[in-house]
């Protein structure tokens, strides 16, 4: 949390702003005078015991200066931007995988501390197992059945253990909602349209369009200009935005680059759309210039862009910017091309980083969507997606059984996400949203130089709190802190429960699988991992095993 001085003087900033200012003046000036107060070290690392101001786990140990990297000599060459046959796919026609896989990852708010909690223990296992889980059918197996508290307990003992080594996946599992534990006995649906009732009275309505207000301010849309919902995760926003896309421009082509998650390429066989899957540059941001062709070549059919904020596996930030310039450069007027941001993870952190590129609705973007469950913390999965008003009225059917309107994917909706989330952001304000990032972003350099220095493959984006290393040799490794993979590489996504002591014992785990299993070579020309050594990257790294470029 920041120190009293830093509270004290972004309250002073908010207040100096005049009462009929929008919340878009005071969050800016709020966040000016915190970085300019709490930006060393020691501010940033002060440990306070009111954690529900902020998620971000506590650090035994006072911050260190990190070392400098040694350089790294004779980086071999640097590798294409474009991998082998790099021609634009064309999912009308093609079926095949598109996106990036999403596997799943157990997780729980207890146990995401500094503290590493042991495996399960045999007996935990066998109440866990399929027998003892059976529901029972006959008396007799009823009678036999493992006692219910007994597998609860061994449950709660396994997402203990398991939330304790959660590496590979943007959760923050660092949350108290204890607060909230009351309303669980109350079925709360939202269903039909945020902003219209319906004749259902147990929802949470006014919590959702509040947290609606909230992103809204934040990404900077007037009232009244603004619609949106609270969905049960990013994918669902996807899914909205895209088809307020189709709705929007019926003949419209999709782009997207190939490291956009998988969920706009489903949105595309969904909606029977054509879509073309455009290359990447090494980092993982979309080939500007592969799109520009891609366009100028069907400058007969509207635009539709999914833009990455944050792909999947590198975390990569597709320029906003250079694509609208791309659009200009080309004369698409604003009726023909359509926006959508997929903002998962990183949109709600953007904000929050000093000196990072807006993305906002300030600028010719039409959509955004953003999980809930990431970076807030929240104990089930959720998400948010924001829209301009105009395109929501395409999709909108009056349905009198509800007394309200159909706008959403869903019908019934999960009230109580959009009450955990209103107050996940009422706790932390904004002094603590911006810690959590501040610590997320400082702990993941610390992540890569530790692993550079250890002679691992290791790079991070700019913009970006997951760190791509090379794969570890031994499943297992990869199974115990849960790390998601792609071919050759693996990832970390170092959230507000990663702490700078997990990352040293997991460190101190990957030498130890090196000694005995060795190091990932690169599974072909142009792999994932190749594309690590690349110099557009910057910075030193660690080579992966052998001459790859001359094999």
């Amino acid at each position: 949390m920041f120190s009293r001085v830093a509270k004290r003087s972004f309250l002073a900033a908010c207040k100096k702003t005049s009462a009929t200012a929008n919340f878009t003046t005071k969050f800016n000036a709020g966040l000016r005078t915190i970085s300019s107060t709490s930006n060393d070290h020691k501010s940033l690392n002060q440990v306070s015991n009111l954690r529900h101001k902020s998620t971000a786990a506590k650090e035994v140990e006072d911050f260190v200066e990190t070392a400098d990297i040694a350089s790294i000599s004779d980086i071999k060459a640097e590798i294409n931007a474009i991998d082998d046959g790099d021609a634009v796919r064309d999912y009308t026609s093609d079926k095949s995988k598109s996106g990036t896989p999403s596997p799943w990852a157990v997780f729980d708010a207890w146990g995401a501390g500094s503290e590493i909690h042991e495996p399960l223990d045999p007996a935990d296992e066998a109440k866990l197992s399929t027998e003892s889980v059976k529901i029972p059918i006959t008396e007799g197996e009823r009678e036999s059945a493992t006692d219910e508290t007994d597998i609860l307990k061994a449950y709660d003992n396994l997402l203990k253990s398991r939330s304790s080594v959660h590496f590979g996946y943007p959760y923050n599992l660092m949350y108290n909602h204890e607060e909230l534990y009351q309303f669980m006995k109350y079925s709360i649906n939202n269903l039909g349209d945020p902003f219209i009732t319906s004749n259902y009275g147990v929802h949470s309505r006014q919590f959702e369009c509040s947290v609606i207000d909230f992103f809204a301010d934040l990404w900077n849309i007037g009232k009244g200009d603004y619609w949106g919902y609270v969905t049960t995760c990013g994918t669902e926003g996807n899914l909205h935005g895209i088809l307020l896309a189709r709705e929007c421009h019926p003949d419209g082509i999709l782009y997207s680059s190939k490291e956009t998650h998988y969920s706009i390429f489903k949105a595309a066989r969904y909606y029977r759309m054509d879509a073309k899957a455009i290359p990447t540059l090494p980092m993982g941001e979309i080939d500007y210039d592969i799109l520009a062709a891609e366009i100028e070549k069907n400058r007969d059919r509207p635009v539709i862009i999914n833009v990455n904020i944050g792909t999947t596996v590198k975390g990569a930030v597709d320029n906003l910017d250079r694509i609208l310039r791309i659009l200009n450069n080309l004369n698409i007027p604003r009726e023909r091309f359509h926006i959508h941001c997929d903002g998962a993870l990183f949109a709600m952190m953007m904000p929050f980083v000093d000196f990072a590129p807006e993305v906002s609705f300030r600028k010719p973007i039409d959509s955004i969507a953003v999980s809930g469950h990431k970076m807030l913390g929240c104990p089930m999965p959720c998400g948010v997606a924001l829209a301009r008003k105009e395109h929501v009225k395409k999709v909108e059917q009056r349905i009198d059984y509800l007394n309200s309107v159909d706008t959403t994917i869903m019908g019934s909706r999960n009230g109580q996400a959009a009450l955990y989330l209103w107050y996940s952001l009422r706790k932390k304000g904004l002094s603590g949203i911006k810690r959590d990032v501040v610590h997320c972003m400082e702990t993941a350099q610390y992540l890569r130089n530790t692993l550079t220095e250890a002679g691992f493959t290791a790079r991070l984006n700019d913009l970006s709190s997951t760190v791509v290393l090379e794969r570890p040799m031994d499943d297992a490794l990869i199974k115990r802190w849960q790390l998601a993979c792609e071919e050759d590489i693996a990832h970390v996504v170092v959230m507000p429960n990663v702490t700078k002591s997990k990352i040293d014992k997991f460190v101190e785990e990957l030498k130890e699988c090196r000694e005995k299993f060795g190091r990932m070579k690169p599974a072909r020309d142009e792999s994932p991992l190749t594309k690590l050594a690349c110099s557009s990257w910057g910075g030193n790294v660690v080579s992966p095993v052998s001459d790859f470029k001359s094999e």
